[in-house]
C-alpha cells in the first residue's frame, strides 16, 4: 500500500514538474512579444506600406526632369466627294473617294529650363526623407507600446492576485465574527460591516479578473498570439544598472535624431520648395523637342501619298497672365510654410517637456524603488514575527493573512516601479531618438520566466 502511495506521489511530482516546464518553455518573452508584434500589429504594418508609398515620392518628382518619350498611332477610313472645275471644259466635276490611312508619330520631350520641375523633384525628396523619419519614429513606437501592453499585462495579473489575497482575508474575518457572534462574545455591527467588505471584495476581484482580460486582449491585438504565460520581471533586477548620461546631452540628441522633429524639419523644407514651385508659374519652360511622323495617305489632299517626317526643336513657353492663379498659390504655399515653421516650433516644445519628464523619472524612480524594496523586506519580517506570535498564542491566522497582504501589495508596488523605471527609460530613448533593437534586449534581459 505504501509502494503505490509512493508511486502515485512520484507521479503527481513528475506531472507537475513537467507542467512548469512546459510553461517555462511556451513563455512568451518581450523578444518573443517584439517579433510577433513585426509580423501582426496593424499600426505597424500601416506605417511600413506608408512609408513604401512615401519613398516613391523621389522618383515621381524626379520623372518631371527626365526625358518623355511616347508613341501615337492614328488608323481611319475617309470617303467623301472632292468638287472642282475641269480646266478645259470649264464644267464642274465631282470625285468620289475613300481611302484608308495611317498616321504614326514618335515624339521625344526632354525639359531644358524647367522652376517648376525642379521644385516638384526638392519636394518629393523632402517627402521621401519626412516618410523614413516618420517610419523610424513608428518602429521605435512599437516598441514602446509592446513594452507598455506587456507590462500592463503583468501588473493586471498582480491586482488579480492582491484583489484575491483580500478576498481571502475577509472570508477569514466574516467566519470569526459570526462564530464570535454565536458564542456572544461579537455584535451584529460587525458581522454586517465585514458582510458588506466582502461583498465588496469579490466587485474587485470581479473587476481584477476584467482588467487583466482587456490587458492581454490589448497585448494580442499587437503581437496576434495568445499571452496566457509572460516571463517576469527578475527579483534581480536593480535600477543602478541603467546609467545616465547627463541632461544636457540627451537634450542636445533630441533636438537632432528625434523621429518627430525630423519628420516636421523636412515637412518645412517641402513647404519651402512648394513656394518655389508656385512662383515658378510666372518664369518661362524650354523644352528639347524631337519627334518622327510616318503619314500614310493622311489625308484627301495627300490621299495618294506617304510621308515620313523628323523634327527637332526647341520650345519655349511663356505664361503670360493666369488670373491671379500664381499669385494666389504663391501666398498660400508662404502660409503653409509659416504654418509648417510654427509646428516645427511647437513640436520642439513638446519633445523637450517629453524628455525632462522621463529623465526626472528615471531619477526619482531610482528613490523610489530602494523605499519599496524596504517595504517589502518589512512585510517580509512582518510575517515572520506574526506566524511566532501565532504559536505563542498572541496572534491570530487572520492577523497573518493581513501581513501577507501586506507583503503582497508591497511587492506589486514595488514591481510596479520598476516597470515604469524601465518604461521611463524606453520613452526618454524615444523622445531622443535613440531607441534601437538593443535597448529592448536589454530591458528583457531583466524579465525571467516565473514558476
Amino acid at each position: 500500500m505504501m509502494f503505490c502511495l509512493r508511486r502515485k506521489f512520484i507521479a503527481l511530482t513528475c506531472i507537475i514538474l513537467f507542467n512548469q516546464q512546459g510553461n517555462a518553455v511556451h513563455a512568451m518573452s518581450l523578444l518573443d512579444a517584439y517579433e510577433a508584434a513585426l509580423e501582426h500589429d496593424p499600426t505597424y504594418r500601416s506605417a511600413f506600406h506608408e512609408n513604401e508609398a512615401g519613398q516613391q515620392a523621389e522618383a515621381i518628382g524626379l520623372a518631371s526632369l527626365l526625358p518623355n518619350l511616347s508613341v501615337t498611332h492614328n488608323q481611319s477610313r475617309s470617303a467623301g466627294t472632292i468638287t472642282g472645275i475641269n480646266s478645259l471644259t470649264g464644267q464642274s466635276v465631282a470625285d468620289h473617294t475613300h481611302f484608308d490611312s495611317q498616321i504614326s508619330s514618335l515624339t521625344l520631350r526632354q525639359p531644358l529650363i524647367n522652376l517648376e520641375a525642379v521644385a516638384n523633384y526638392r519636394i518629393g525628396k523632402a517627402q521621401a526623407e519626412s516618410s523614413r523619419s516618420k517610419f523610424s519614429g513608428r518602429s521605435q513606437q512599437l516598441v514602446v507600446r509592446l513594452v507598455e501592453a506587456y507590462v500592463e499585462t503583468l501588473l493586471a495579473q498582480d491586482h488579480v492576485k492582491l484583489a484575491e489575497t483580500q478576498l481571502v482575508s475577509l472570508e477569514e474575518l466574516k467566519r470569526v465574527n459570526e462564530r464570535m457572534l454565536l458564542k456572544g462574545e461579537g455584535t451584529t455591527t460587525d458581522v454586517l460591516e465585514t458582510q458588506s467588505k466582502h461583498a465588496i471584495a469579490q466587485a474587485k476581484v470581479i473587476e481584477a479578473h476584467d482588467e487583466l482580460e482587456t490587458a492581454r486582449l490589448k497585448l494580442e491585438a499587437i503581437t496576434g498570439q495568445k499571452t496566457q504565460n509572460l516571463t517576469r520581471l527578475s527579483d534581480m533586477f536593480s535600477s543602478r544598472s541603467i546609467q545616465l548620461q547627463d541632461f544636457d546631452d540627451w537634450h542636445t540628441m533630441a533636438l537632432e535624431r528625434n523621429a518627430e522633429l525630423v519628420t516636421q524639419r523636412h515637412t518645412v523644407v517641402s513647404g519651402k520648395e512648394e513656394i518655389k514651385k508656385s512662383y515658378a508659374g510666372h518664369a518661362p519652360r524650354v523644352d528639347l523637342v524631337a519627334s518622327l511622323s510616318k503619314n500614310n495617305r493622311g489625308s484627301f489632299i495627300t490621299r495618294n501619298q506617304d510621308a515620313e517626317l523628323g523634327t527637332v526643336g526647341i520650345e519655349v513657353n511663356f505664361p503670360l497672365y493666369t488670373g491671379g492663379r500664381v499669385s494666389a498659390l504663391t501666398a498660400q504655399a508662404k502660409a503653409n510654410h509659416a504654418k509648417a515653421e510654427a509646428d516645427l516650433d511647437a513640436i520642439t516644445d513638446k519633445v523637450i517637456v517629453e524628455l525632462r519628464k522621463q529623465y526626472n523619472l528615471l531619477q526619482s524612480g531610482i528613490k523610489r524603488i530602494e523605499s519599496l524594496q524596504l517595504a517589502v523586506k518589512s512585510a517580509e519580517l512582518l510575517i515572520d514575527a506574526t506566524e511566532k506570535s501565532i504559536r505563542g498564542g498572541i496572534r491570530i491566522n487572520l492577523n497573518l493573512l493581513d501581513a501577507q497582504q501586506q507583503l503582497h501589495t508591497a511587492r506589486r508596488d514595488l514591481a510596479e516601479a520598476r516597470y515604469n523605471y524601465l518604461l521611463a527609460y524606453l520613452r526618454l530613448q524615444l523622445a531622443a531618438g535613440t531607441l534601437v533593437l538593443e535597448d529592448l534586449r536589454n530591458v528583457s534581459s531583466y524579465f525571467t520566466v516565473s514558476n
